[in-house]
C-alpha cells in the first residue's frame, strides 16, 4: 500500500526460480523508495502526480506546442509504458524499474530497436516534465539504450526515385513534390526539410541554413538542379521570407508538421511498399548514392549532417557496386605455369 493505493507488481514466476524472499525484499525496497520520494518533491508540490496523469500532461503540452512524433509517442505510452508504469508516481520511475521494463519486453520477444524507441519516449517525457517543473530534475533516471545491430538500410534505386517524384508531382497536395525533391537531393532529415525558411536560402552559394539540426546548426549544400527549382518557386510565390512549407490554419509553429498522408499516397501511386518506404528512406537513398559515387566518408558526413563518422559508416554496404569496383584493384594475375 502506497498513499492509500494497493500496488500490484509481478516479480517473476516460481518456475523461473523467483523465491518468496526475493518478493518480500522487493516490497520493502519499494516501500522505502516511496517514503524517500515524499521527502524530495519540487518546491510547492505536496505530491507528485501519477504516471498516468504525468503522461497525459506531457502529450497535451507537446500537442499545444506543436511537438514532433506525438502520434508515435502516444502509442508507446498507451500500449507499452502505461501498462507497466501505470501504478507509479511519475517521480518514482527509477533505473531499476526501467531495467525491469526492459526485461519484461525482451521476454515478450520485442527487438532491441523497438524497446529503444519506447525508452526514448520515456526519457523524453521525464526530461520534459522536469523542465516544466512537474518533477525534480534529479528524479530523472539515466535510461540506457540497448545495443542494436546495424540493420538493413532501405534505399531507392534511380528508377524508384523518378517514379516517386512523378507520383508526388501528381498528388493533390501541392507541396509534397518539392518536399520529396529536397529530401532526395540533399540527404536532409524530413523534419529539417519541413522547417526550412526562404530567408535561409542562399542562391549564390547554393546553401540552405539549418538553425536547428540534430548535430547542431549547419549550412546544407544543394545541387544546382535543386537551386534552379527553388529559384523558380521563389519567383512564382513572390515572397521575401517565411517557411517554405507553411502550416495550415491552426498551426502554432508556422510550418507543416507532417507530409505523412501525402507521402504515403505518392509511395503507393509509384508502386512502392508504404510499409518500407518512409520519408526517412529518402535520406538513406541520398547518402547511399553518395557512397556509391565514391565520395569520401568525411565529405558525406559534411553533406548529411551526421554527428559522428561512425554513423556514416553504416552506409558503406558490403554488397555495393562501389565495393566490388574497389576490390577489383586488388586482383593480381597468376603467373603462367611452366
Amino acid at each position: 500500500m502506497v498513499d492509500g493505493q494497493r500496488i500490484h507488481r509481478t516479480v517473476g514466476r516460481e518456475s523461473e526460480g523467483v523465491t518468496r524472499e526475493q518478493a518480500e525484499r522487493l516490497i520493502e525496497t519499494l516501500r522505502t523508495r516511496a517514503r524517500e520520494d515524499r521527502l524530495d518533491l519540487p518546491t510547492g508540490r505536496k505530491m507528485a502526480p501519477s504516471f498516468v496523469s504525468g503522461a497525459a500532461a506531457y502529450i497535451g503540452r507537446l500537442s499545444a506546442e506543436g511537438g514532433k512524433g506525438i502520434e508515435r509517442k502516444s502509442r508507446h505510452i498507451e500500449m507499452r509504458l502505461q501498462p507497466f508504469f501505470g501504478s507509479f508516481r511519475i517521480d518514482s520511475v527509477s533505473e531499476s524499474s526501467v531495467r525491469e521494463f526492459v526485461q519484461l519486453r525482451r521476454r515478450g520477444g520485442a527487438k532491441a530497436g523497438t524497446i529503444n524507441r519506447e525508452l526514448a519516449t520515456l526519457s523524453h517525457m521525464l526530461r520534459k516534465l522536469a523542465r516544466w517543473g512537474v518533477i525534480a530534475k534529479d528524479k530523472v533516471p539515466t535510461i540506457e539504450r540497448l545495443r542494436e545491430g546495424a540493420g538493413r538500410i532501405v534505399a531507392l534505386s534511380d528508377g524508384e526515385c523518378t517514379a516517386l517524384l512523378k507520383a508526388a508531382r501528381e498528388d493533390q497536395d501541392g507541396d509534397v513534390w518539392l518536399f520529396v525533391l529536397i529530401c532526395l537531393q540533399t540527404s536532409m532529415r524530413h523534419g529539417e526539410a519541413r522547417r526550412l525558411r526562404w530567408e535561409h536560402y542562399d542562391a549564390n552559394r547554393r546553401r540552405l541554413f539549418i538553425p536547428e539540426a540534430k548535430a547542431g546548426e549547419r549550412d546544407q549544400p544543394i545541387p544546382p538542379q535543386l537551386a534552379a527549382v527553388l529559384d523558380d518557386e521563389l519567383r512564382r510565390r513572390g515572397v521575401l521570407g517565411g517557411y517554405i512549407f507553411a502550416g495550415g490554419t491552426g498551426s502554432t509553429t508556422g510550418y507543416r508538421h507532417t507530409f505523412r498522408k501525402a507521402f504515403q499516397r505518392s509511395v503507393v501511386r509509384a508502386g512502392l511498399d508504404p510499409m518500407k518506404v518512409t520519408p526517412h528512406v529518402m535520406r538513406h537513398t541520398a547518402i547511399t548514392r553518395l557512397v556509391k559515387a565514391g565520395i569520401d566518408l568525411p565529405t558525406i558526413q559534411r553533406v548529411s549532417g551526421h554527428k559522428t563518422l561512425s554513423m556514416v559508416l553504416r552506409y558503406a554496404h558490403v554488397d555495393g557496386v562501389h565495393i566490388d569496383s574497389a576490390i577489383n584493384h586488388l586482383g593480381i594475375a597468376m603467373p603462367s605455369s611452366g
